[in-house]
């Protein structure tokens, strides 16, 4: 019984190692344009997190990553939102933690939507008018990642 109780302690230290790798992938392909695993491998390296190529191909697998036209890696769950924002925002500013998301008229708040429905860690919400986005972040630091997120998705550089 205690050596079985071992194992599942060593399986959920292997369970919360695979989640915290997870959510380290999650932030880093949110946060930067990704095209390969090795990329992903080398960003994790850099985190903190020694996995192999094979470990992070079982990742991109079991979250669903997708690969856009250009090669770049976004969460399956981002799909909706890369769709809007790369047809309908027009620009992108920011002040702060405030960010402002500019759209084609009358798509301010399917837009808005998607972003809360995407679940971003950084956002604590958002406000849409016609065509005028007000995001807010949990400081400057996380709004410059929205604001790189959101320009990755519109394939700015």
């Amino acid at each position: 019984m205690r050596q079985r109780g071992a194992i599942l302690a060593v399986g959920g230290f292997v369970v919360r190692k695979r989640i915290s790798r997870q959510d380290a992938i999650r932030d880093i392909v949110r946060g930067k344009a990704i095209r390969t695993q090795r990329d992903l491998v080398d960003e994790l390296g850099a985190a903190g997190f020694a996995c192999t190529q094979a470990t992070v191909s079982r990742d991109i697998a079991d979250m669903g990553l997708r690969k856009l036209s250009d090669g770049i890696y976004v969460l399956a769950e981002d799909m909706h939102l890369q769709r809007m924002v790369s047809e309908l925002v027009t620009d992108v500013n920011r002040a702060d933690n405030l960010v402002l998301v500019k759209a084609q008229p009358g798509t301010a708040p399917g837009i808005a939507a998607a972003i809360d429905a995407a679940n971003l860690s950084e956002v604590v919400g958002s406000l849409a008018g016609n065509d005028t986005i007000l995001v807010v972040a949990e400081s400057a630091e996380t709004g410059q990642e929205f604001q790189n997120h959101i320009n990755k998705l519109r394939n700015v550089r």
